[in-house]
């Protein structure tokens, strides 16, 4: 693997740790039958649409201006 894939899968790690603590459940649940689970990924999907289109905006917003550069170190720190 690449140390791009080592990374997502660390993360994917540390989610799993997070969502066990907050939730008390891992994704080896029973309880949930499949309706359920493609319930919980469309709107996981929906909340990611979101997070794109909010990040379009802001780009078209600053998008050939100095903001850019600045909102892009700002991501960066």
């Amino acid at each position: 693997m690449s140390k791009h894939e080592d990374e997502v899968c660390k993360k994917i790690q540390a989610r799993a740790e997070v969502g066990k603590a907050k939730y008390g459940v891992t994704m080896e649940r029973t309880d949930l039958n499949i309706v359920e689970w493609l319930t919980h990924l469309q709107e996981e999907l929906m909340d990611a649409a979101v997070y794109v289109e909010r990040l379009i905006q802001d780009y078209k917003k600053y998008a050939n201006r100095k903001e850019i550069v600045d909102l892009l170190r700002e991501l960066n720190e």
